[in-house]
């Protein structure tokens, strides 16, 4: 025991911290994708595998758990890979340096806070009308795997259009406008749903879809509810109900992340 004392160093330290970092991160990624009681049930079998092969040293038990463990890796891989693939993705996009020295030039930015405030006004008029909506703000992530399973827009982004796709019982009302590049690329798509078992009970399928897809991606997705003509922004698999007032301050600063 003294031995082991001696032997803790500061590399011991930062050996625990990276592995609570990664577990954290891992529980993260499988309660977002429904899958949090996995986890546990994961790490409990990781527990009892270092106590048999390493504490107890049961030979023939210990085997049996690495092969277990070998197959068992490769298992959760081929059933979690878009999860890991998310992952991964966003350890890239927080240090991309692209993201760091990306120049935004002045009338750029001008244009973008003009589509936001059209975006902001057609939402705020289709709340007073509890028209629900469902808008979808492209970042760094091409969407093209979902606009393609709408109807093809690629029109100027205009309040009264949006308001005119999410009218009630038009032919387009129904699923995600998704805004990429200034531009309305596409009506009536369809999004992935959150699989995550935390979501309130009182949100409807559009906030489902909303949560779906900024897991998977950098996109900002609003949504008008249909029910309560509240307004909601979801962001990186979180989503908030957001005042009317604010909502051009909340979609501009995410524009701008």
């Amino acid at each position: 025991m003294h031995f082991l004392a001696l032997s803790f160093g500061f590399k011991d330290v930062i050996d625990i911290l990276l592995v609570a970092i990664i577990l954290y991160e891992t529980y993260r990624l499988l309660r977002r994708s429904g899958a949090g009681n996995l986890f546990w049930g994961i790490l409990a079998f990781i527990i009892v595998w270092f106590l048999v092969s390493f504490v107890f040293q049961l030979d023939l038990t210990g085997a049996l758990f690495d092969r277990i463990i070998s197959v068992g890796a490769i298992a959760l891989i081929v059933i979690f890979q878009e999860e890991i693939r998310m992952f991964f993705y966003r350890l890239g996009s927080r240090f991309s340096t692209m993201r760091l020295f990306r120049n935004r030039a002045t009338e750029d930015e001008t244009a973008s806070r003009q589509q936001i405030l059209e975006i902001a006004q057609a939402c705020r008029h289709m709340a007073s009308t509890k028209t629900g909506a469902l808008i979808v703000m492209a970042g760094e992530v091409s969407l093209k795997e979902y606009y393609e399973t709408g109807e093809r827009l690629d029109a100027v982004v205009s309040t009264r259009l949006i308001e005119n796709i999410f009218f009630k019982n038009t032919p387009l009302h129904d699923g995600a406008l998704i805004i990429r590049d200034g531009k309305m690329r596409a009506a009536a798509c369809i999004l992935p749903v959150s699989k995550n078992q935390d979501i309130p009970l009182h949100y409807g399928l559009r906030h489902r879809a909303a949560l779906g897809l900024t897991e998977k991606t950098d996109a900002t997705c609003i949504v008008v509810s249909e029910e309560t003509g509240h307004i909601s922004v979801a962001k990186a698999g979180t989503i908030r109900e957001v005042k009317e007032d604010d909502l051009f301050l909340v979609l501009h600063s995410s524009s701008m992340a």
